[in-house]
């Protein structure tokens, strides 16, 4: 039986942590659907602009992929806190810069160029926050309660999102003028406040037993990427393709905002107040999805969500194109506040399950950071598919359906592992489906 740390305390860390972190994140996604259009692509028309601004917002799942490479050498290697100290500072710091760039109007072509570093700047430190979370809840984690422990991550990511949203609300209600000369720049600044609290947060926190155990084993592999590549590509793989299932959270934030305000003509605010009430929901549901996932496993729950997302998405886009803002709240609660945080429940733990301690970091931040890249650029291509005036919303609704099935795929190749012990995750025999990996020595790889 493997030493447990001290689960609630990392679980709460890491709630707080990716909370303040995807403040940062998130915000850029709603300034990007309602204002940067008009402040840093203003030459171009307004289909061109909202198109470029959505482009800048994936820029930063560019970024994330190299990151992991990076920053899961780094929590492999030297630590997990050490990478949840660093995420945080770099991405509260690129945030608040963000707030202070010149607009285009002022400085011409330069005010683009500047947001699209910043942008890539937040998507290195994303890369490796949610997967260096995860792998500390996990690893202080009870056995047969990870996936309920490692949910407080994602929790945390929708609480993240609700702030971004709600600092939105008085500045989307402020006149056009003042909205886009100074208001848009309020949330970037807040985040000063973020850096400084998260920081103190996590600068307590305690390394996993299991990290420690390796450090004084030395069981540590020196190039963990290397071996993550040798002996569990397979994973990595099913990771990727199962990680586009962010699609739904990116079309739903991003998208589904700038369609309804910039196309459908819908009012800023009531569609703010959709994404915040959804994540309200979700903060309740996705610990009872990920408590039911202990129970049953993780598979049928991310599955069930999935397919549900599949179906929902029609009716949301479509409850947007009739203008009826009754079907706008109760279809985006139903799937992005309920549905969708199945899937969000379960994910940390289903992949981190896969993995063995020594490369679970690079493992998980690999594997998601590539597939979040191709869900990042999907606000992008929906705009694309949709065309002038977003009049094809149900090509958009095909498009992100047919993601969701993707990730069913790569969910049914994959193994259930919730009833295997901490210590014997990614390492089991033959007769469970997996290799046992030694090194010359003799210990497990």
């Amino acid at each position: 039986m493997v030493e447990h740390g001290k689960p609630r305390k990392a679980a709460v860390a890491a709630w707080v942590g990716s909370a303040l972190e995807y403040y940062d994140f998130f915000i850029y996604g709603t300034a990007a659907a309602l204002v940067f259009g008009k402040v840093f692509f203003p030459s171009s028309d307004p289909t061109a602009g909202t198109l470029l601004a959505l482009a800048t917002f994936g820029v930063g799942y560019v970024a994330r992929p190299v990151g992991a490479f990076i920053l899961g050498h780094v929590g492999d290697r030297f630590g997990r806190k050490k990478v949840l100290v660093f995420t945080v500072l770099l991405m509260g710091a690129s945030t608040f810069l963000v707030g202070c760039l010149p607009t285009y109007g002022q400085v011409g072509v330069l005010a683009p160029v500047l947001l699209v570093v910043l942008r890539l700047l937040q998507g290195l430190s994303a890369a490796g926050e949610q997967a260096g979370a995860n792998s500390m809840s996990l690893e202080h984690a009870p056995e047969d309660r990870r996936s309920y422990y490692t949910s407080w991550t994602l929790s945390g990511t929708q609480a993240g999102q609700i702030l971004a949203t709600a600092v939105f609300l008085p500045v989307a209600a402020m006149p056009t003028e003042a909205l886009r000369s100074w208001g848009w720049r309020m949330p970037f600044w807040a985040s000063a406040v973020v850096v400084v609290a998260a920081f103190v947060i996590r600068r307590k926190l305690d390394e996993t037993p299991v990290f420690e155990r390796e450090v004084a084993g030395k069981e540590q592999a020196k190039l963990p990427v290397a071996v993550l590549f040798r002996d569990h590509w397979a994973d990595v793989l099913r990771v990727v393709f199962a990680a586009v299932i962010a699609a739904v959270s990116t079309i739903f934030t991003v998208y589904a905002l700038s369609y309804a305000v910039n196309s459908a003509g819908l009012a800023r605010t009531p569609m703010l107040w959709v994404g915040v009430l959804a994540n309200v929901v979700a903060l309740g549901a996705i610990p009872l999805w990920a408590m039911l996932a202990d129970r049953i496993g993780r598979k049928p729950v991310f599955i069930g969500g999935s397919l549900g997302c599949a179906v929902l998405i029609f009716a949301y886009l479509g409850a947007i194109a009739s203008g009826n803002y009754v079907l706008v709240f109760a279809t985006g609660i139903l799937m992005f506040g309920i549905v969708y945080s199945a899937t969000n429940a379960v994910w940390p733990a289903f992949y981190g399950e896969m993995f063995p301690a020594r490369v679970r970091l690079s493992g998980m931040a690999i594997g998601t950071q590539i597939g979040f890249a191709i869900a990042g650029f999907t606000p992008a291509i929906a705009a694309a598919i949709a065309g002038d005036k977003s009049a094809n919303w149900a090509g958009v609704a095909i498009f992100t359906a047919g993601l969701c099935l993707v990730n069913v795929i790569a969910v049914l190749t994959g193994r259930d592992n919730h009833r295997v012990p901490t210590a014997d995750l990614g390492r089991r025999n033959s007769d469970d489906g997996r290799v046992s990996v030694t090194s010359p020595g003799g210990a497990p790889a």
